[in-house]
């Protein structure tokens, strides 16, 4: 795992993939720091964070885009495959490389705060907490990207699946409130994602049972609940993605609580999706 981590940062490094998504997540950060805390002199560095959050729609599939898809082009996932470590080692080793791309252009906007708590009061506690959640988002949906980047070898591809994909789970709870208005509303769109999770299942293991089976039984479940009582489908959807949103959790810290609960959720689809990732690359290992 090291060996890889070492291979890919050299990598990173030596091309402008770092340096790219460095000056755009810089850029971003800056622009918001001059509209916030400098033109309207506002002292909630956190605020600044939450601007930049809609950039993750560009910046993360810039770094994500290459990390498998890659090596599957280039067919060299075939001498990763020949190495005498596990697959969950070669998926960690170039996860922990997104993350030190990723955290280099953090260190330096860690210093924000310190230098505006110079020219007026900034509340510290609040500005890192939401650094730290800002950090543990993004690690979120680079461990996201990386997934998609295992389903292809087009990179333009990956990225552009990526995008949509993160700029859904922006706008989620907007969407979801204005399709779902009724019960009715909420079912369907239960339903839906019931199907789509079905192909995402058939897609990974090529099981029709297990993938019918698990369609099957959750639009059952769910017209069956529907039927009983269809009350409690009023403004589920909404609630459903206020939950799943990796956005709506980061706006916690940004309104001044630290939410543990946020946190425990980052690294949960952290592990989900490096999970996703390693069946991926396991099935085209053994195909």
């Amino acid at each position: 795992m090291i060996a890889v981590l070492k291979h890919e940062l050299s990598n990173y490094f030596h091309s402008l993939t770092a340096y790219i998504f460095s000056a755009f997540l810089l850029a971003f950060v800056g622009i918001g720091a001059m509209l916030y805390n400098i033109q309207s002199a506002v002292a909630n560095f956190e605020y600044v964070l939450g601007f930049v959050c809609l950039g993750f729609v560009v910046i993360i599939p810039i770094l994500t885009m290459r990390v498998i898809a890659e090596e599957r082009k280039q067919k060299t996932d075939q001498l990763l495959y020949s190495l005498p470590i596990k697959t969950a080692e070669i998926v960690v080793g170039k996860y922990l490389a997104l993350l030190v791309v990723y955290l280099v252009p953090l260190c330096i906007v860690a210093s924000y705060p310190l230098i505006f708590a110079q020219y007026g009061e900034v509340y510290l506690p609040t500005s890192y907490g939401s650094l730290f959640a800002f950090f543990m988002m993004g690690a979120a949906m680079i461990a996201m990207g990386t997934f998609i980047s295992s389903l292809t070898d087009n990179q333009g591809f990956a990225a552009g699946i990526a995008i949509p994909v993160i700029l859904l789970n922006y706008y989620s709870v907007t969407l979801a409130e204005y399709v779902s208005s009724t019960a009715l509303g909420s079912a369907i769109a239960l339903i839906v994602l019931s199907v789509l999770l079905g192909v995402v299942i058939y897609h990974l293991t090529k099981n029709e049972n297990l993938a019918y089976g698990v369609g099957i039984v959750l639009v059952l479940s769910i017209s069956g609940l529907y039927y009983l009582d269809n009350s409690k489908f009023e403004g589920l959807l909404p609630d459903i993605m206020t939950k799943l949103s990796l956005f709506e959790r980061f706006y916690t810290f940004v309104n001044g609580v630290f939410d543990l609960t946020a946190i425990i959720y980052y690294v949960t689809v952290i592990i989900f999706f490096l999970f996703l990732s390693v069946q991926s690359l396991e099935k085209r290992r053994y195909n």
